[in-house]
């Protein structure tokens, strides 16, 4: 079991504030965030690509420079927030593909990739899914040629029926899943069970827990509101048990979006998640 931090618990920090959110009133910038992930002796981390300050060869020597001194396992995350837009935008391959240079540069062996979103939530599913069968196809056999698994998340659009059958669909060992435990919970499913049905065809993970925030409508995306680990709704040691059982040998890689609101600061969410997943770590290693 390695514990890891996905970059996207930072958002605010990276400027990213939503609109019900407050300004942090500083920033942080990735060599900020690798090391304090050194500093927390996690066993490695997921990069949003949307938060790279340069993709120029001597800026990712600097990070990676950096993730040698920790020891970090690294995994890129490309498509925030809405990537292929349901299969509206094909055209975003391009993009995707650049990534794979980073990859490399940065020994990634697994890329997690974005379908959807709940922007699209509500649309028909059934033509987003054929949407996506034929870029994923497409992106599969370039991502063989590189030697780089694609791992879709499930970002608040399908369940885990429609994610099982889009990997069937596709057809590679190439193409999998990037398994948001949160945003499983906000579909309707049980994590736990996604976990179990799941677990071989997951690549990377976003080990987020929550717990409902009363005073907003159940309708609204953060009715779950993320807590630092261990501190929700979320059964994590089943969670984690279904995982390895099924072969699952990735990052557990604690990610927050919406923060509940009495949980101040970000940071300290994240050394606490940090401290229960290695505490998990040592009775399941």
């Amino acid at each position: 079991m390695k514990v890891g931090i996905d970059s996207y618990c930072y958002h605010r920090y990276f400027g990213e504030v939503y609109p019900n959110q407050q300004d942090p009133g500083r920033r942080m910038n990735y060599e900020d965030f690798l090391r304090r992930a050194v500093e927390l002796k996690v066993d490695g981390v997921s990069l949003e690509t949307c938060f790279f300050d340069s993709f120029e060869d001597g800026y990712l020597k600097r990070l990676k420079e950096i993730i040698d001194q920790g020891k970090l396992e690294v995994v890129v995350a490309w498509g925030h927030p809405q990537g292929f837009e349901g299969g509206k935008k094909p055209e975003a391959m391009e993009d995707m593909k650049a990534m794979f240079r980073v990859c490399h540069a940065l020994d990634a062996t697994v890329m997690r990739v974005v379908g959807s979103s709940l922007d699209y939530r509500n649309d028909p599913h059934e033509p987003q899914l054929k949407a996506l069968t034929k870029i994923f196809q497409d992106g599969a056999k370039i991502a063989e040629d590189e030697d780089v698994k694609l791992a879709v998340e499930n970002h608040f659009d399908f369940t885990t029926d429609e994610f099982m059958d889009l990997i069937d669909r596709v057809n590679s060992p190439y193409f999998g899943m990037t398994f948001d435990t949160g945003n499983a919970l906000r579909i309707g499913d049980d994590p736990v069970e996604t976990a179990r049905l799941m677990a071989k065809h997951i690549y990377a993970t976003h080990t987020k827990d929550v717990a409902p925030l009363y005073g907003v409508s159940p309708k609204e995306w953060y009715f779950f509101a993320c807590v630092p680990v261990g501190q929700g709704i979320i059964n994590m040691p089943a969670l984690a048990d279904e995982l390895l059982a099924g072969g699952y040998r990735g990052l557990f890689a604690i990610e927050l979006d919406y923060m509940d609101p009495k949980y101040k600061d970000e940071d300290l969410a994240v050394e606490e998640s940090v401290k229960y997943l290695q505490d998990l770590q040592k009775t399941r290693t």
